[in-house]
């Protein structure tokens, strides 16, 4: 899932997830439990009925986050999930996503913001120009760096890439 992932503007939320549902094959009686689920834990009651072109940024947010994950997949893949979000809404994103994580999902989560990464990630990745530089828990990477902030770390791994980039 991408921000900027576009929704059907003439379709209500609670139309656009059921129509992703069905094309992932979801039974009515699961589609309905399952988009049930999915609009309680994203608290998406208060605007299933309204239409995607009438959507806040994010509920359109929210939206996209279930359609995505209607038909329950055992990996789920978040690039940037919160950027532009105010707290309350990102803060009910983070706790879906760590939800799934608890529940056995496969997550691959991409962000600029350490306190998400803290709160949900057991194995990070430190990437720059596609490449790997670092990775590891976060308290094999504090240690390893001898630094308690992630931030730090990132700016002592890439840090010196982009210095030498500049020359």
């Amino acid at each position: 899932l991408s921000t900027a992932t576009a929704l059907y503007p003439r379709l209500t939320a609670q139309e656009l997830v059921e129509y992703f549902g069905r094309l992932n094959g979801l039974d009515e009686a699961t589609l309905k439990k399952r988009v049930d689920d999915i609009f309680n834990r994203l608290d998406m009651k208060g605007f299933r009925d309204r239409r995607c072109d009438k959507l806040s940024t994010g509920m359109k947010q929210k939206t996209s986050i279930a359609r995505t994950l209607v038909h329950d997949p055992p990996v789920m893949i978040f690039d940037e999930p919160t950027t532009g979000l105010d707290v309350m809404t990102a803060r009910t994103i983070i706790t879906f996503i760590s939800d799934c994580r608890d529940r056995g999902k496969a997550i691959i989560f991409s962000t600029h913001i350490m306190s998400e990464v803290e709160r949900l990630c057991d194995h990070i990745g430190i990437i720059h120009d596609g490449k790997i530089l670092a990775d590891g828990t976060v308290p094999e990477l504090r240690s390893k760096y001898s630094e308690h902030n992630l931030e730090e770390i990132i700016v002592r791994v890439v840090g010196p890439l982009l210095k030498n980039s500049e020359a």
